[in-house]
């Protein structure tokens, strides 16, 4: 377990989890440059991001690219001065903006923490209508590694026994947990989808595994 927790250590750039994840940033890079090179600027919507996550970029592409970044959350982060950003609050599956008020939106592991199915539908409306190019990336339910709790097979499990589970001790992200409802909480926080429901999600996308010793890992959808 203590391995497949270091590998998910996004501080460490020498872990698997960051060499995917800047792996998964020259998707966006492509779409950077695109937008760049047809309006000589580029507006990004991140749903559910946060401003460091931007690091895997170069900078002086995005300064180069005229690049500005907007991230929203549910709940107020921690203030930056970087002018390249603009931190708002808000509910990503019904935002308060224009149809195409950005030219990319973006969402890194974000749609298995939004909710239940309706709630993912909404995000991914949201996230189609908000832009005209998107890119938005989430586990994969049928990879043996549970990503959250960094434990194989688990959650294929039933959520009760998840639930009892997290009662006794804590795994991976997710520290041991008091009473059941608390638990229960944290069990439905991140449901994992499948490429039928990817699909569905994001019809008009162009679809992309990402694939860890031949097994799909994670799940992409890009619309260019």
């Amino acid at each position: 377990m203590n391995f497949i927790r270091a590998q998910q250590d996004y501080d460490n750039p020498g872990s698997l989890a960051s060499k995917f994840r800047r792996a998964r940033m020259k998707h966006v890079e492509r779409l950077i440059l695109a937008t760049f090179a047809e309006r000589g600027a580029c507006r990004i919507v991140d749903l559910g991001g946060r401003p460091e996550y931007w690091s895997l970029i170069d900078r002086g592409m995005l300064e180069a690219c005229r690049v500005h970044i907007t991230t929203v959350n549910c709940e107020p982060q921690t203030p930056t001065d970087d002018p390249m950003f603009d931190q708002q609050v808000g509910d990503a599956c019904n935002m308060a903006a224009a149809d195409n008020a950005f030219d990319i939106a973006h969402s890194n592991s974000v749609l298995e923490h939004v909710g239940d199915w309706g709630q993912m539908e909404r995000f991914a409306a949201e996230t189609r209508r908000l832009a005209p190019r998107y890119y938005v990336q989430t586990p994969y339910f049928w990879f043996p590694v549970e990503p959250h709790l960094s434990a194989p097979f688990v959650h294929w499990m039933p959520e009760p026994w998840r639930a009892r589970w997290l009662l006794r001790r804590g795994h991976g992200f997710v520290d041991r947990i008091e009473g059941m409802a608390a638990s229960m909480r944290a069990v439905q926080d991140a449901r994992l989808l499948d490429k039928t429901m990817m699909r569905h999600l994001f019809p008009d996308a162009h679809h992309e595994d990402e694939r860890v010793a031949g097994l799909t890992k994670s799940l992409m959808a890009i619309r260019a």
